[in-house]
């Protein structure tokens, strides 16, 4: 099913209404009446898409626009795909299927993940796969990968998952961590990993500026590192290897638990 945009809406609209799940078996008029506006416009789908098609469970959004607020929000399959941008809480709560947004997307991104995959081919807001306020933990599962950049505090509060960013990430990546795995290729801002708990942070370079309350553990072999590479690769989420065999390592933050890892490639000669 396509909903192709006829113009740019003039508010922000919600589409969470718009997932496999919660169309299926409505009658494309009935869909058509579903409203999508948060003032009080009131703009509903006829006013905003043309809809064509009618497999729910494979849903197009030709179009994009800033506006789109909660694209996909608690998916629990098929696919959704938007070629172009989206707005704030793309991917929210989604607990499976795919959402693959061809443009950038704006902040929390992913936030409440607990399965399936998300993925943004642009750029990313800040607090990627981070919770809303008021809530204890992020992204509890799931794979979310941003081929761009993202904004500042990507992988907060971090339980479980893969999060993997291609692109560079601005400061605090993976602040306050509870566990789960972040990839940043293409460099980070100050202070990765700054109260993390516990989880890992993967790197492809050494950062620049790292908390003072991590201690360097040397370079040791690593089977996880090895195995974690392999999996980046075969998932297509790496052209090639990010760490090597025994990548320096960091743990802490020795300011809170201390049970995480910051890991990234020895330099030539270390």
């Amino acid at each position: 099913m396509t909903f192709t945009l006829i113009a740019n809406p003039p508010e922000r609209i919600d589409l969470s209404p718009l997932t496999p799940e919660k169309l299926a078996g409505i009658s494309r008029r009935d869909i058509e009446k579903i409203r999508l506006g948060t003032s009080r416009r009131a703009s509903t789908v006829a006013d905003i898409f043309r809809v064509s098609g009618d497999d729910v469970e494979n849903i197009v959004f030709d179009g994009g626009s800033d506006r789109f607020d909660r694209v996909a929000a608690q998916l629990t399959g098929g696919s959704l795909r938007v070629a172009g941008n989206v707005g704030a809480q793309a991917g929210r709560n989604i607990r499976g299927g795919r959402l693959v947004v061809e443009g950038g997307a704006g902040p929390h991104a992913g936030s409440g993940m607990r399965g399936g995959r998300l993925e943004i081919m642009g750029d990313a807001g800040d607090r990627l796969g981070g919770p809303l306020a008021g809530e204890l933990a992020g992204m509890n599962g799931g794979v979310l990968i941003v081929r761009g950049r993202a904004g500042a505090f990507a992988g907060d509060r971090m339980r479980r998952g893969i999060i993997a960013v291609l692109g560079g990430s601005g400061d605090h990546a993976g602040s306050r961590m509870i566990a789960g795995s972040l990839v940043i290729a293409g460099g980070t801002g100050a202070m990765p990993g700054y109260l993390m708990r516990r989880g890992s942070i993967f790197l492809d370079r050494a950062p620049e500026n790292l908390s003072p309350s991590f201690v360097e553990c040397g370079a040791p072999e690593s089977a996880f590192a090895a195995l974690f590479d392999r999996y980046l690769v075969t998932e297509g989420i790496l052209g090639l290897p990010l760490l090597g065999n025994a990548p320096r390592k960091y743990s802490g933050d020795n300011a809170v638990l201390g049970m995480g890892e910051v890991l990234f490639p020895r330099s030539p000669g270390n």
